[in-house]
């Protein structure tokens, strides 16, 4: 058997027939028969890098890896065929994945919060401490490490006028809604790595007093209470990672960041409309997913098994959850990213433009303000204009340049006249400042827009975790920050097509669709690259959580899980 899976011979097994009651049956007659090399079964052989995969006989299989087919001993056809040894390796792998998206949904979750400009109050440890159940303990914590020299995360004092004094309840309540998640996915854990270190067929030998006892360890419902529980877990995933994703791309929800994440014009954009309905769409699929399969239990093989488990339906149901979440979950680290790299590149336009704004202030409005020699004035003149472009920045991203500062400006007027004079000549000077104001935000806004275009860099204003992932994305993956241009989908003949902004990995076409650079982030998942350089160091960053975490990987010895469960080993606590 080791040497098949070695060599990469697969038996070709029927997905459905199976009740996991008497064991898995059907589909262990099939590896049992690839191991006699039946001549009626049929294996798949071949390199799939060069695309050689084919079908041949189960005898021809043996041949190809110089095995002679395997004579059974007494008892030994009956151990192979009837056992849950099939629902539990699949188990293996579900709950192995599905450990490891609860991990990436709670970088992702300290990603949402910078980018939404959320507090890390939140993940106070006092809340947990009060609360303590082990699994909000954890992701409190974690979700807090990660956090750790972001510059876009709000202390939330409360003094700003105007803002939110609590985050949504995506951001504000995660670890209350991931907690219960990851004591499940604790729990699933040692049910899978108990069953994958049981004996399940028979009848039983005891050898030790020369016994053979009939019983049902054959019956497979523990598989089938891990899978429902695992299921549950990732439609809860899913439902806080949409939720966080849609306030994202919603100017009313993100706090300043353009109407679907767009880079241009936002009415020559939608960039990211489409993935807003892919994910409610995602989602959706996650909850019809998340609906038990054990309760759809039927009399068999002529009331015999009139209790069967159905370990390997829910199995298989639970695979697919796992493929729609990391559809999920690379839908929104694309977004998130993208959101990044927005708000560094506000970051930067406030940067370069707040000395030209002031000395406008100084130049233009000096002679009109009362007591114009007052230095004092014009600094809180300054002041007050400053804070509140920034407020109507925030106000105005749904419209285009052209439209937004000439609103900008004008709305700020009535500042200037608290502070002006009833002088003749103050229409004069008003109308000059807000002339050239207007000028100059629109055009370091559309200058800073196309440098930052060119080289994004959103590392040094994000925390520990968003800097490595946002890293990986970029850079090791070569997903850009995007911006759509017309220009690109004539050329590609796509009616909105994305242009990328590219620095490297120049064998990647030069447009591709946002849904072509969601796939790439999406094989990255599902192929587990993502995991070993990108979470695994994140999570190395964190230190042990205090005492009662659930523990599903927050230092780094149980952390080296993500690679690679060992199931041969029993576990009392989840290894991520």
């Amino acid at each position: 058997m080791i040497t098949l899976i070695q060599n990469d011979v697969i038996p070709m097994v029927p997905l459905r027939g199976s009740i996991s009651a008497s064991g898995d049956l059907m589909p262990l007659s099939y590896v049992g028969g690839l191991l006699q090399g039946k001549k009626s079964l049929t294996a798949t052989i071949g390199d799939r890098t060069l695309g050689q995969r084919r079908a041949v006989s189960a005898a021809e299989a043996l041949k190809s890896v110089s095995l002679e087919p395997l004579r059974l001993a007494p008892k030994e056809g009956l151990a192979i065929v009837n056992g849950t040894s099939f629902s539990a390796g699949l188990a293996a792998l579900v709950t192995h994945d599905a450990h490891g998206l609860a991990v990436l949904a709670q970088i992702l979750t300290a990603m949402s919060v910078e980018a939404l400009y959320g507090t890390v109050e939140s993940f106070d440890p006092v809340f947990a401490q009060v609360r303590p159940h082990p699994g909000q303990i954890e992701s409190s914590f974690n979700i807090r490490s990660f956090l750790h020299d972001s510059t876009l995360v709000n202390l939330n004092r409360g003094l700003e006028e105007g803002s939110l004094r609590q985050d949504r309840y995506s951001l504000r309540t995660a670890a209350q809604w991931l907690g219960p998640v990851l004591e499940d996915l604790v729990l699933a854990f040692e049910q899978v790595t108990i069953e994958c270190n049981s004996v399940t067929d028979n009848p039983l030998v005891d050898v030790g007093n020369a016994r053979m006892l009939h019983g049902g360890n054959f019956q497979a419902k523990a598989i089938t209470s891990a899978m429902e529980k695992t299921k549950l877990a990732l439609q809860t995933v899913g439902q806080m990672l949409y939720a966080q994703c849609t306030e994202l791309i919603n100017p009313k929800t993100n706090y300043g960041l353009p109407p679907n994440l767009v880079a241009d014009d936002p009415s020559a954009s939608f960039l990211l409309k489409h993935l807003d309905i892919m994910i409610a769409a995602l989602q959706s699929e996650l909850g019809f997913l998340a609906n038990p399969g054990g309760t759809h239990v039927l009399s068999a093989e002529m009331g015999n098994q009139a209790l069967n488990s159905l370990a390997l339906i829910s199995a298989r149901y639970c695979y697919e959850a796992v493929d729609v979440l990391s559809q999920l979950v690379s839908a929104h680290l694309f977004a998130v990213c993208q959101a990044l790299d927005l708000r560094a590149m506000h970051i930067r336009y406030l940067e370069t433009l707040q000395p030209a704004f002031h000395d406008l202030a100084t130049n233009l409005l000096a002679p009109i303000i009362e007591n114009e020699n007052s230095e004092a004035s014009i600094t809180a003149l300054q002041h007050r204009l400053w804070a509140a472009f920034g407020k109507l920045m925030d106000q105005t991203t749904t419209l285009d340049p052209i439209q937004r500062f000439p609103f900008i400006t004008q709305s700020l007027q009535p500042i200037v006249l608290s502070f002006a004079s009833a002088r003749a000549e103050t229409v004069t000077h008003l109308r000059h400042w807000t002339e050239q104001c207007t000028k100059t935000a629109s055009e370091t806004f559309q200058q800073n827009r196309e440098s930052y275009a060119l080289h994004p860099d959103a590392t040094g204003v994000v925390g520990v975790a968003s800097r490595r992932m946002y890293t990986f994305v970029r850079e090791e993956l070569g997903v850009p920050f995007l911006r759509s241009t017309k220009a690109a989908a004539a050329e590609e003949g796509m009616i909105d097509g994305p242009a990328a902004t590219r620095a490297s990995h120049s064998t990647m076409p030069e447009h591709m669709t946002v849904g072509s650079y969601v796939t790439i982030i999406y094989n990255s998942v599902r192929d587990g690259s993502v995991y070993k350089p990108a979470i695994l160091e994140c999570l190395a960053g964190v230190t042990k959580p205090p005492s009662g975490a659930a523990t599903t990987g927050t230092d780094t010895d149980s952390a080296i899980g993500i690679e690679r469960m060992d199931l041969a080993q029993p576990q009392t606590e989840s290894v991520l």
